[in-house]
């Protein structure tokens, strides 16, 4: 019953959460007289924001509440609400739920705090709460936990925010209760309205993919907000979210950014295949803008309040102001935005109504004396230029400046053009008036030409992710019987599940190849002879490398010895090893001393394959430049599954290392074929053995002939607290 895991996808579904935002009727059960009562503050908010419904008070003492007759107990109603606000303490909590279901009560947003975030016994009283919604699959609900509930359309305010909503066409979701009430403390201040605000709580019921799926469809709103910590079911939010970002574009503030895992630094890829890391991924994939703090998040509400869709991102500028028009092209430009290039129409049309000495290109310099007339004439010219796809107009406080008088001539421009236009009304009390008028005319104004520039860009890629991308399926190429010829696929489940852990480089390198990845071949001496025999038989010159299911970086404590050409160096080379690992991790158990030929390959490239399951959003794929110092370069590319060819194409032009793989300055490239075969066999093997959490390839050598896997390092179950885990 977690949250997330409901399927609200049709029309049916969505049907089902309507009580929640458009109820006929409200009770609140536990509305009070009591001053500083959340239940009287519910109920007070439900009487004075004009809900045309019956509302009702339920208290145990009975009485009047807010001068209205309340009721003892929710069947003592006159009639069955739809929407019930329960504002009582938690331990009741559950059997008012169940109540509610069987009157039913259609749905439920449950105020109260005392659950899963006060400790054991509030998460033993969660459960309750879920078996009593079990009973009752009708009953919708929005908590514990949490803020409450705002819908402008009708008036609907059943929460205990103490500023009202304007009326708007954004939504915002929120796991944050007062994060929302800040949001709408802000947004009063500056003129911006929603259409729905709702806190969602521990989300017992309906959950953040729920409701992003049913705001997609919402007449009243126009773009989605989202305030996330966490996501409980990331499968069916990002299903419901591709869909949502298809008809209205939805920004994003995770917070969290920086948590770490304490399985990260087991492997190259656990580090750099970060939670956060794999929250852009996931976006990206589901079209969602994501803003990288709260600032961004008011920003973009402002360009999304009342403005045009972005039909491009070729940027047009006009300043009074040199240094502010450098400053906004920088930004622009950093962003990898083009400026836009003004037609040979629009340039003779700037030269024959602008002073001589005016910047001549983009930006468009009006000079410091710049008059309303002169701002007007040059914002109308650059906006009819079909080259212009946005607009952002700079204004600094001069001595002949009217910042009033321009603002006007700003808000005409905008309300005559589908093109966005943003401002920056740079300095204090003097600029005021003029952004005051700007606001009120829906020109989003900004302090700084770096923030409106930031605040565009957001919006424009929400615009460009509404163009619709198949979602991948998997590589086509790749022989598809390869599972079925593995004997010993269920003999290899058994092994990890029943020895969780870092699995030995050997056996590392046998599942491996197992699954058709060419490895170096390996072998494991026990003595400094038995090293010294395999390497005559395997030829000189040979690679030494500690093997432990204690250390995962070999290099990093001296295991790794290369380029061994005499039985002499092999002899002395063991010893030397041996004696500096246990020096620098004594407690670390040996178990011998790899021993692989010395693969050299001066065209060759070194790349990183591998994978991490992350808990929320299963496997992440991570290809990139490999080596030991794979995560001093972060030169790397993640995915989340499935993946196709075209999907593994676009991450490797992602990095920065692609030159040397299409061949580089008559150096030759690699066997590309070869490598999205190597990829394709590696995914097979994550997907057919779920018991791996991590599995890294590091370094895959790459030539234009061949891949060998050189090393390789696979983590089975959550990896052990004992392990060593040393980083570059």
């Amino acid at each position: 019953m977690n949250g997330e895991a409901h399927d609200f996808s049709d029309s049916t579904g969505r049907s089902k959460l309507r009580p929640l935002f458009a109820p006929e009727s409200v009770a609140v059960i536990g509305a009070s007289e009591k001053v500083g009562s959340v239940g009287g503050a519910v109920f007070r908010n439900l009487l004075e924001t004009g809900f045309t419904g019956p509302v009702y008070a339920v208290n145990a003492h009975r009485g009047l509440v807010h001068g209205r007759e309340s009721f003892a107990a929710l069947h003592e109603l006159p009639q069955v609400p739809e929407l019930a606000v329960i504002c009582t303490a938690a331990a009741g909590v559950p059997d008012l739920v169940r109540e509610c279901g069987v009157r039913g009560v259609r749905g439920a947003i449950v105020i109260s705090a005392g659950f899963r975030e006060a400790g054991a016994a509030g998460g033993a009283l969660e459960n309750q709460l879920r078996l009593a919604l079990a009973e009752s699959p009708h009953l919708r609900m929005i908590g514990p936990n949490c803020l409450g509930v705002l819908r402008t359309e009708n008036g609907l305010n059943a929460s205990f925010a103490a500023v009202p909503s304007r009326k708007g066409r954004l939504t915002l979701l929120s796991q944050s209760g007062a994060l929302c009430t800040a949001i709408l403390d802000w947004a009063d201040e500056r003129d911006i309205g929603f259409a729905t605000c709702v806190s969602m709580g521990n989300m017992v019921n309906v959950g953040m993919a729920d409701l992003v799926d049913y705001f997609a469809h919402d007449d009243e709103t126009d773009a989605l907000l989202l305030y996330i910590e966490g996501l409980t079911d990331a499968p069916r939010f990002l299903e419901a979210a591709r869909a949502c970002s298809q008809r209205k574009p939805i920004i994003a503030y995770k917070a969290g950014r920086f948590a770490e895992s304490a399985a990260a630094a087991a492997s190259h890829t656990g580090a750099l295949a970060s939670s956060d890391a794999v929250y852009d991924v996931a976006f990206l994939r589901a079209g969602v803008e994501r803003a990288h703090s709260i600032e961004e998040l008011f920003d973009c509400a402002r360009l999304l309040v009342g403005q045009s869709t972005a039909n491009g991102d070729r940027l047009g500028i006009i300043t009074n102001a040199g240094g502010p028009g450098v400053m906004a092209s920088d930004a622009w430009l950093a962003l990898r935005r083009p400026l836009a290039k003004l037609s040979v129409e629009t340039r003779a049309a700037l030269d024959a109504a602008l002073p001589v000495c005016w910047s001549h290109g983009n930006p468009v310099d009006v000079l410091g004396d710049a008059t309303v007339d002169r701002y007007r004439l040059a914002l109308r010219t650059v906006l009819n230029d079909s080259q212009v796809d946005a607009v952002l107009v700079l204004l600094t406080p001069q001595t002949m400046t009217d910042p009033a008088g321009i603002a006007q001539a700003v808000v005409a421009a905008k309300q005559a053009t589908s093109k966005p236009v943003v401002a920056s009304w740079m300095g204090g009390a003097s600029v005021r008036p003029g952004r005051d008028l700007l606001s009120r005319g829906g020109v989003p104004v900004f302090d700084f030409p770096e923030e409106a520039v930031l605040a565009l860009h957001h919006v424009v890629s929400a615009a460009e992710r509404r163009v619709v991308i198949p979602p991948p399926v998997t590589f086509s190429h790749v022989v598809t019987d390869r599972i079925q010829e593995m004997r010993n696929l269920s003999e290899w489940r058994a092994e990890l599940a029943r020895q969780p852990g870092l699995l030995g480089e050997v056996r590392s390198k046998q599942l491996l190849s197992d699954f058709g990845i060419p490895v170096v071949p390996t072998h494991v001496a026990h003595s400094a002879e038995e090293a010294i025999g395999i390497a005559e038989r395997v030829g000189y010159p040979v690679v030494l490398k500690i093997l432990s299911p204690d250390i995962s970086h070999k290099t990093d404590v001296g295991g790794v010895l290369l380029g061994q050409a005499t039985a002499a160096s092999v002899q002395s080379g063991y010893e030397s090893m041996l004696a500096t690992v246990r020096q620098r991790v004594p407690q670390a158990r040996i178990d011998g001393v790899v021993v692989q030929p010395m693969v050299t390959a001066s065209s060759g490239v070194e790349l990183l394959l591998g994978m991490n399951r992350d808990p929320q959003f299963g496997p992440v794929l991570l290809i990139g430049a490999g080596g030991v110092t794979a995560e001093l370069q972060k030169d790397t590319s993640l995915e989340l599954l499935p993946l196709d060819t075209a999907g593994c194409d676009r991450m490797l032009r992602s990095l920065r290392l692609y030159p040397l793989l299409e061949g580089f300055r008559g150096r030759p490239g690699v066997h590309l074929p070869m490598l999205y075969d190597v990829v394709a066999r590696f995914l097979q093997m994550v997907e057919a053995i779920p018991e791996l959490v991590t599995a890294e390839i590091n370094p895959l050598l790459a030539t234009r002939d061949d891949m060998i896997a050189l090393d390789a390092r696979l983590i089975a179950g959550p990896s052990p607290a004992t392990a060593i885990a040393t980083t570059a």
